[in-house]
């Protein structure tokens, strides 16, 4: 559907790209997320308000670094350059661009010179701002202001107001840049002239409408695992297309307790849909055994998942469509964005056989992240319990088993777990922490039961606070609380006498351990 006003972001492969995009929604603007080498023409015919340049793990001092036109500085529209973005900006005009020893990655002190731009007006004269970088900008180029400081970095932020050009070198789109929300939406606002005319509302209805032109009389497969990107995907298609849709739910015998009862009676009592069920476990365990590498394990059960749905399409006879819950982190961590470091494999990406049977792929959800997600499933009126399910990944606990798969081990790990959710709930804690689960470390410790010395498993638990899953940090949760989930799994779940809290952020560490 149209929009008056958009802003284009340029992705030149940085992690963040999209992570930008959600936060110019959330400000109320609509925005296009566009390939770094976009034609200027089709740029220019956007008639976008403003254009933000993203990061990249590149470095603009290479042959071989992602560029884009550099005409698009001629526009007459403001252009942010974020990270790589303002590298990009401080080479193409002049500036100098350098590598540093000293890598600033995380949080880093900031000094900002007060009134100089209204970009960094927003900012205290010292913030805490997330850095990701090596390269740096040791001159700004002629006609810039440097607007920003910090020990290791001569130019954190720079300006030309005359040629409405500007750019940090910090990411104000990571939740743990103080005032970084502020400084994007004075971009937006007071810079390019915003008004907000985007909300969740407008995306709903222009994804049932792209869904209904796209899908047609066709039929659509969609896999349920229970999560809310499957359940918000699956309420969307339903919506659109109704009795069109068949839902499979496979059980790899990898689910939490009791989660493939609740997903059957959950699906069954607020979905217009057709559910499958189909009991899988033998196979997957079976093409599991002897596999102890995390990358392998993913791929294997990603390929079993495809064979299954493979399987249930045959039966069910022509099926055009085949629909996903693939969500941004899944896309961006996959190395689907142009230039991206692949960090995970197997999430809802890719890896589909040409032969499989689908004519296309459809994922409504793709562009969002996780609490944007829900905001979509609160706004179709699913049901609580589907909307503030744990994020569980497609491969399941195995995942959550370091080492070998095996039905023993995948045993220990879903009692854990379940007592984890148990005490979190009733600790009221279920919303303040985006994601917690229980890790099977593959470390065996000795220790004292009983009269006895035992030599067993030890666990560990994870539990995050995140607002987009791209950076999180560790929760804090009471001392009492870890206190009762540690005696509970110790003397509840079988063959465990110790149990740790990992208390890593992300970067440098993923949320799930894998």
């Amino acid at each position: 559907m149209p929009h008056n006003q958009r802003i284009i972001i340029l992705n030149f492969g940085g992690q963040y790209c999209q992570l930008i995009a959600r936060r110019v929604r959330e400000a109320g603007v609509y925005c296009e997320v566009l390939p770094h080498d976009t034609p200027i023409e089709t740029i220019r015919a956007a008639k976008p308000l403003g254009l933000i340049l993203s990061g990249s793990p590149a470095s603009v001092r290479r042959p071989d670094a992602p560029y884009a036109d550099p005409a698009l500085l001629n526009l007459g529209v403001p252009v942010l350059g974020i990270c790589y973005g303002m590298q990009w900006i401080a080479h193409q005009l002049g500036g100098a661009i350098e590598s540093h020893d000293a890598r600033e990655y995380g949080r880093v002190s900031i000094r900002f010179y007060q009134n100089l731009c209204d970009l960094t007006e927003p900012m205290p004269s010292t913030a805490s701002c997330w850095m990701s970088h090596t390269d740096l900008v040791t001159r700004a180029p002629e006609g810039f202001a440097t607007l920003a400081y910090s020990d290791n970095c001569p130019v954190a932020a720079m300006a030309d107001p005359s040629r409405k050009l500007y750019g940090v070198q910090f990411h104000p789109e990571v939740t743990h840049t103080e005032r970084g929300r502020e400084l994007i939406n004075g971009f937006l606002y007071n810079i390019c002239g915003a008004s907000g005319d985007w909300s969740m509302e407008t995306f709903i209805q222009q994804k049932l409408s792209e869904l209904r032109s796209r899908i047609g009389a066709g039929r659509v497969l969609l896999g349920l695992s229970g999560g809310v990107d499957s359940a918000v995907t699956a309420a969307l298609l339903s919506k659109a297309i109704g009795g069109q849709l068949t839902c499979v739910y496979v059980d790899h015998g990898l689910m939490r307790k009791d989660e493939t009862e609740q997903v059957r009676e959950a699906f069954e009592g607020h979905f217009d849909m057709r559910l499958i069920q189909a009991d899988a476990s033998d196979l997957f365990f079976s093409r599991l055994k002897g596999v102890v590498e995390p990358e392998r394990k993913r791929k294997i059960i990603g390929a079993a998942f495809v064979g299954v749905f493979a399987a249930e399409a045959a039966k069910l006879g022509a099926i055009e469509f085949l629909a996903q819950g693939t969500t941004y982190p899944d896309v961006i961590e996959s190395g689907q964005a142009a230039g991206a470091a692949v960090i995970k494999s197997h999430h809802n990406v890719g890896g589909l056989p040409d032969n499989i049977g689908f004519n296309g792929l459809i994922e409504p959800v793709r562009m969002l992240f996780k609490d944007e997600v829900r905001a979509v499933g609160e706004k179709l009126g699913l049901p609580e319990s589907l909307v503030w399910r744990q994020p569980f990944p497609g491969p399941g606990l195995a995942i959550r088993c370091l080492g070998e798969v095996t039905r023993d081990k995948i045993d220990i790990v879903r009692a854990s777990d379940a007592i984890l959710r148990e005490e979190i709930a009733k600790a009221g804690l279920a919303r303040d922490i985006q994601q917690y689960l229980t890790v099977l470390t593959g470390v065996r410790s000795v220790g004292v039961m009983g009269d006895e010395r035992t030599y067993e498993n030890a666990i560990a638990i994870r539990a995050v606070t995140t607002d987009d899953f791209m950076t999180s940090d560790w929760a804090r949760v009471p001392y009492d609380v870890l206190a009762r989930i540690s005696s509970r799994i110790v003397n509840e779940a079988p063959r465990v006498n110790r149990v740790v809290y990992d208390i890593t952020t992300k970067p440098p560490a993923s949320i799930e351990w894998e």
